[in-house]
């Protein structure tokens, strides 16, 4: 029986206009019913899931920052953060590369440096709480995860990273502009193996639904593994399982098949 499930956001729980179907909230309150665990495991902020949920009634454990930080009832049980000396070494590496938006993300807030429209608009999309500074060498926070923004040159970009950055960090493209950079030891994989060993539930009782390559380790921690089907080759090589696409709900609909329809409760 399935006690516990993990869901990506982009690509895999939300629509093709970034949105939760309607039909989650119905099966969302089932699964409550049923006392099966949900975590939105996400590269977004903690504070924009909550405003992704704010919607829904019920506990939800946020795995956020790509596993940088996981809260469960309001409360931190888990954080990892960048160190200082190699937060600075990130931002040298990153100021040497043409055309691209460094993103400082920590635990009150994530920060830039520019107020270009088309950047602003679209951290916003994944940062609730967003500062524009002049430097950001001078924010005060702790730093969970560096993502860079880069709208054309993604490979690019991410190979004079990979030249750069030190081997205890680890430098991972997860999405189609973004690359993300945190501690070699953090991954939603870890995040979710934290999250069974204290709720007590077995790697062969979760599920997993992920579309990109920063969701594979998560779903190999479950049994239930899903790749979406808009997810590339290399990651639905990692799942049990495909679902269907984002855009035909497939989450919704699995877990109805699964362990909803089992129960009769569709």
């Amino acid at each position: 029986m399935v006690k516990l499930i993990a869901c990506d956001m982009d690509g895999t729980l939300l629509n093709g206009d970034g949105e939760l179907d309607k039909e989650f909230y119905k099966v969302f309150d089932e699964l409550m019913d049923m006392d099966v665990k949900f975590a939105v495991a996400s590269g977004r902020q903690y504070y924009q899931l909550l405003k992704n949920f704010e919607n829904v009634e019920g506990n939800i454990i946020y795995i956020a920052e790509n596993g940088t930080m996981v809260r469960y009832m309001d409360r931190e049980i888990y954080s990892c953060t960048i160190v200082p000396e190699d937060v600075k070494k990130i931002l040298e590496a990153g100021e040497k590369i043409q055309g691209v938006c460094i993103v400082l993300c920590g635990k009150n807030s994530a920060y830039i440096s520019t107020h270009d429209e088309r950047i602003v608009e679209e951290c916003n999309k994944y940062y609730n709480h967003l500062e524009i500074v002049e430097n950001l060498s001078y924010v005060e926070d702790d730093i969970l995860k560096i993502s860079v923004l880069d709208f054309d040159t993604l490979e690019d970009t991410y190979n004079q990273l990979k030249q750069n950055i030190e081997d205890n960090l680890q430098v991972i493209i997860s999405g189609q502009m973004w690359i993300d950079i945190y501690r070699r030891e953090v991954n939603k994989g870890v995040a979710l193996r934290l999250i069974q060993e204290k709720l007590n539930i077995k790697k062969e009782e979760t599920m997993a639904f992920g579309d990109y390559f920063n969701d594979v380790e998560m779903l190999n921690e479950a049994y239930y593994s899903y790749a979406m089907a808009n997810a590339p080759e290399g990651v639905k090589e990692h799942a049990r399982f495909i679902a269907k696409s984002n855009i035909e709900n497939g989450v919704v609909e699995a877990i109805k098949e699964i362990i909803l329809k089992p129960m009769n409760k569709i």
